[in-house]
C-alpha cells in the first residue's frame, strides 16, 4: 500500500476573474448577482447543464460544493456553489431563478453526480422541481409529506395525512437480471453498524450487492429553520455542536466564519490560536471515535481497539472540558473570538495537554499493531469500498474520504483560516482508494493534529499577558445589510463543512443553509458497494465515518 504526505502548497490552476468568467459564459448570463465570497451569474433555468459543463470543462470548476435553494416573494432560486479541488479559493455562484407558479429548473446531475441528492433536498424542503433528476423524490421527510417546510406559504400547523399504500414489490425491473436469484433486504434503521438511524435498501443477486439506496431523514431536526429563527449574536452558536456531535467544535467555526464574513468582523490573533487549538483536539476526538467504531463494524472488536480508542478520546474530552466547561456541546466560539481563555493554573492545563500529545506515538503504535497490521482487518479492508478519485469528485466527496482516494484537498491549507497558515503541519493523503486507505488517513491525521496542538500550546504559553484578547468589539445587535450573501466553509473532521447565509438587514438570517460533508460522502456509498458483499457494504459505510445528525440536520 503506497502512501505519501503532501508538502504544504500545490500548483494553482489557471485563475479566471469575474470578467473572464462572464466572457466565457457569454449569452448564458442574464445578469450579475455577486456574493461576498464569489462572483455570481444569473442564468436561465433550462441552461443549467450547458453552463455547468462550460465551467467544469473549460474553467476547471470540478467541485459542486453546495446547492442552496430558497424562495423570495417573486421567485424561487437555486444557487450552485462551485469550487476547484485544486484551489478552493477560486469560487463561482450560479444563480438559477424560476417563477413562483412554475418552479422547474433543469437538473445538474449529468454534469455533477452529487447534484442528485442536493436537488432532492431542495425539492423536499423548498419545493423546486429539477427536470431530468433521475430520482426526484423526498429525501429527508416521509414520502407522503404534504408541503415544503422552507417555502414561504408552508403552514407548519397543518395536519399531515399519511395515506395507506399497499405493500408493493420493492424490486423493480432495473434491479434484477433475467433468471437472477435476487433478494431485497433492509439494513437498518437500527443503530448498530449504521452509525446512527440509517436505513439502507439493498438488493442482492445471490450474495452480491447489486443496488443500494440509503434512506435518510430519521434524525432530521429542522436545523436550518431553527438557525433562521435565531439571532446572529448568541442564539445560533449553540446549534452547530448538534450537527456532527462527535467532533463538535469544528461546526462552530463553520458558522463563525460565515457570519464574521457577512458582518465584517475581525478575530484577534490570540483568539485564532485558541480556536485552532480547540478544534484540533476536537478533530482528534472525532477520529478516535471513527477508528473505534470502525473496528467494531469490521470484525467485532469491542474489547481491544474500541476500548483503546475511547480511552484516548476520553483524555481529549477531559482537556476540552477543562477548556470549555462542557464534554460535548461546547459552545466555546463567539462571533469575533472565543468565550474565555484557558483555565488557571495555565501551566497545569498545558502540562496535561502535552502529556497526552507526548504519549500519542506509543498509543498510535498500539493502533497499528492491533488494527492496520492485523491480517483479518487487511482482508476485510484492502481493495474493498474502492472509490476512484474522479468518481469521488463527481460525488463532491471531501475530508479523509477524499484524501483516502489521493485527492489532495484540505481547506485548512488550501483556503486558510484561523492560525493554520502560521503553523508547521502536513496534509495527509493515501492513494489506495479503499477502506484501508481511509483508516490510514485518519490515523496519520491524528499525528498532524497533535503537531498543531503542541505548537498552539507553545504559542499560548508564551503569549504576552497584556495581548491576550479573546474577542473583538462586536455590536450587541448584528444587522448585516440587505441581501448580502456568503458561503464559507471549514475543514471539519468529516470534510468540507460549509454555511451559506443571506441577510435581510434584521438580526436573524433570511436563509441559512448547511453544507454537510457527511451528506455528500454518504451519497457515494452505492458506487463503493455495488458488486461487493454485504459485509463489505458494512465496512464501506463505516469507513465513511458519517454522523446522521449532520447528514439529516
Amino acid at each position: 500500500m503506497s502512501s505519501q504526505t503532501e508538502e504544504q502548497g500545490q500548483t494553482r490552476p489557471q485563475e479566471f476573474d469575474r470578467d473572464e468568467l462572464a466572457e466565457l459564459l457569454g449569452n448564458h448570463v442574464l445578469s450579475r448577482d455577486d456574493h461576498l465570497n464569489a462572483p455570481g451569474f444569473v442564468i436561465r433555468p433550462d441552461e443549467v447543464q450547458d453552463v455547468l459543463t462550460v465551467l467544469r470543462d473549460e474553467a476547471g470548476f470540478d467541485h459542486l460544493s453546495c446547492l442552496t435553494a430558497q424562495q423570495y416573494e417573486d421567485r424561487y432560486e437555486s444557487i450552485y456553489h462551485l469550487k476547484k479541488y485544486a484551489d478552493p479559493t477560486q469560487e463561482v455562484s450560479i444563480v438559477v431563478p424560476t417563477t413562483t407558479d412554475n418552479p422547474v429548473s433543469e437538473t445538474a446531475e449529468p454534469v455533477f453526480r452529487t447534484a442528485e441528492w442536493h436537488e432532492r433536498e431542495a425539492f423536499d424542503l423548498v419545493g423546486i422541481e429539477y427536470d431530468g433528476n433521475p430520482d426526484l423524490r423526498r429525501i429527508l421527510l416521509p414520502r407522503g409529506w404534504q408541503g415544503h417546510p422552507l417555502s414561504l406559504d408552508y403552514d407548519q400547523y397543518q395536519t399531515q395525512i399519511v395515506p395507506f399504500e399497499k405493500h408493493k414489490n420493492p424490486i423493480t425491473k432495473d434491479e434484477y437480471a433475467d433468471n437472477a436469484d435476487t433478494l431485497f433486504i433492509n439494513i437498518g434503521p437500527h443503530h448498530p453498524a449504521t452509525h446512527g438511524v440509517l436505513h439502507i435498501e439493498t438488493v442482492l443477486d445471490g450474495e452480491q450487492v447489486i443496488n443500494v439506496h440509503p434512506d435518510i431523514g430519521y434524525l432530521h431536526r429542522c436545523e436550518e429553520q431553527m438557525a433562521q429563527s435565531g439571532k446572529y449574536r448568541l442564539e445560533i452558536m449553540p446549534y452547530p455542536d448538534r450537527w456532527d456531535y462527535t467532533a463538535n467544535m469544528t461546526n462552530e467555526w463553520a458558522y463563525a466564519r460565515a457570519a464574521e464574513d457577512l458582518a465584517d468582523i475581525d478575530v484577534p490573533e490570540y483568539a485564532q490560536i485558541l480556536r485552532t487549538f480547540g478544534v484540533e483536539l476536537s478533530r482528534m476526538a472525532g477520529h478516535f471515535l471513527a477508528l473505534g467504531t470502525f473496528s467494531l463494524d469490521v470484525y467485532g472488536d469491542f474489547t481491544a481497539i474500541f476500548q483503546y480508542a475511547f480511552r484516548d478520546r476520553e483524555i481529549v474530552q477531559n482537556v476540552l472540558e477543562d477548556l470549555t466547561g462542557q464534554r460535548m456541546m461546547f459552545n466555546y466560539f463567539r462571533l469575533g473570538g472565543v468565550i474565555w481563555d484557558v483555565p488557571e493554573p495555565r501551566e497545569e492545563f498545558f502540562d496535561k495537554t502535552l502529556d497526552f500529545v507526548y504519549g500519542l506515538p506509543a498509543a498510535l503504535e498500539e493502533y497499528h499493531a492491533l488494527l492496520t497490521e492485523n491480517e483479518l482487518f487487511q482482508l476485510r479492508c484492502v481493495d474493498t469500498g474502492v472509490l476512484d478519485p474522479e468518481v469521488a469528485k463527481q460525488y463532491g466527496v471531501t475530508g479523509p474520504v477524499a484524501r483516502g482516494s489521493g485527492i489532495d484537498y484540505d481547506l485548512r491549507r488550501d483556503d486558510p483560516y484561523g492560525y493554520y497558515d502560521q503553523l508547521d503541519w502536513n496534509v495527509v493523503t493515501e492513494d489506495g482508494c479503499d477502506n484501508y486507505a481511509r483508516v490510514l488517513v485518519r490515523l496519520r491525521e491524528v499525528e498532524q493534529s497533535a503537531r498543531i496542538v503542541e505548537q498552539c500550546v507553545e504559542l499560548l504559553a508564551n503569549w504576552p499577558e497584556e495581548e491576550r484578547t479573546l474577542q473583538s468589539n462586536v455590536p450587541r445587535t448584528l444587522k448585516p445589510p440587505m441581501d448580502a450573501e456568503t458561503y464559507r466553509a471549514v475543514e471539519g473532521a468529516k470534510g468540507e463543512l460549509g454555511v451559506y447565509i443571506r441577510s435581510d438587514n434584521t438580526d436573524s438570517p433570511a436563509r441559512f443553509k448547511i453544507r454537510s460533508p457527511c451528506f455528500s460522502n454518504l451519497s457515494a456509498l452505492p458506487e463503493m458497494s455495488e458488486g461487493e458483499f454485504v459485509p463489505d457494504l458494512i465496512a464501506s459505510l463505516g469507513s465513511l465515518d458519517i454522523v446522521l445528525g449532520e447528514v439529516d440536520r
